[in-house]
């Protein structure tokens, strides 16, 4: 099984409950990677037997930190209507909440189409070099990265912008799940500024889905493009703003977060 399966594997154990494990290979500096935490959200909505349509928002809000070891998630359809379904969710350690979540699935339907946003003008995955994070961040490990911009380094920034090639490694076919926690990649704005590190943590993330089954069935294991950029640090916290589009510029979906920070 690939380690992203195996990070986001859920056993039912009560109605609407789901019995999980961290997973040591996608943790962060401190805890679990978000970006599998808000996959495994998406799974467990996926795995319900009231489950209808396909992700097309989630707001993951991250109470208190997640420890390592076994966590429940408890999911419920808030309501159900003709052409989309609301849902609540809840991770709990010990009889604690840590993180909460509220999603939208749909079912999408043939109509007029257009989009505003345009696709970065980048080299080739093939024509970028290949880098990452360091070997202390294990979740990143998981992804092979190609930085067209935004590399990590000790160099101060006047741009928050981060562009990259990025895939799961090994390779595995593209799918609801995988798309989520690659919403998450994207290493904090503020690292990129100030060209150090500090104290910084996501808060809140929410990730709007505009792709098919049919995109990621077409999409399979190739390379997704990110690219994402904050408009303003202020008093402790950044905003977060992302997109992410396949090779042949598709448009999958993009991310908005909220990240606190000490400096």
């Amino acid at each position: 099984m690939h380690a992203f399966d195996t990070a986001v594997a859920l056993q039912s154990v009560g109605e609407g409950t789901y019995a999980g494990r961290t997973s040591p290979p996608y943790n962060n500096m401190v805890g679990p990677f978000g970006g599998i935490t808000a996959a495994t959200f998406i799974r467990a909505i996926e795995l319900h037997p009231e489950c209808q349509g396909t992700p097309v928002s989630l707001t993951v809000n991250f109470a208190g930190p997640v420890a390592e070891g076994d966590f429940e998630i408890s999911a419920r359809p808030v309501r159900t209507n003709r052409s989309n379904q609301h849902w609540y969710l809840e991770l709990t350690q010990n009889g604690s909440v840590a993180t909460t979540a509220t999603a939208v699935f749909g079912s999408r339907r043939e109509t007029w189409d257009d989009i505003e946003a345009t696709v970065p003008d980048v080299p080739s995955p093939a024509d970028t070099n290949q880098g990452g994070l360091p070997d202390a961040i294990a979740w990143a490990q998981n992804y092979e990265m190609r930085f067209v911009k935004g590399a990590l380094s000790d160099q101060e920034s006047t741009d928050s912008t981060e562009t990259l090639w990025i895939r799961d490694t090994p390779p595995r076919p593209m799918d609801f799940a995988a798309l989520t926690s690659m919403t998450d990649v994207f290493y904090p704005r503020i690292f990129q500024r100030l060209g150090k590190y500090v104290p910084a943590g996501t808060i809140t993330l929410t990730t709007h889905y505009f792709a098919t089954p049919e995109d990621l069935e077409q999409h399979s294991g190739g390379y997704v493009l990110g690219t994402a950029r904050a408009r303003r640090f202020h008093r402790g916290y950044f905003d977060q703003t992302a997109e992410l589009w396949t090779e042949g510029g598709i448009l999958l979906a993009t991310s908005h977060q909220v990240v606190y920070y000490k400096v």
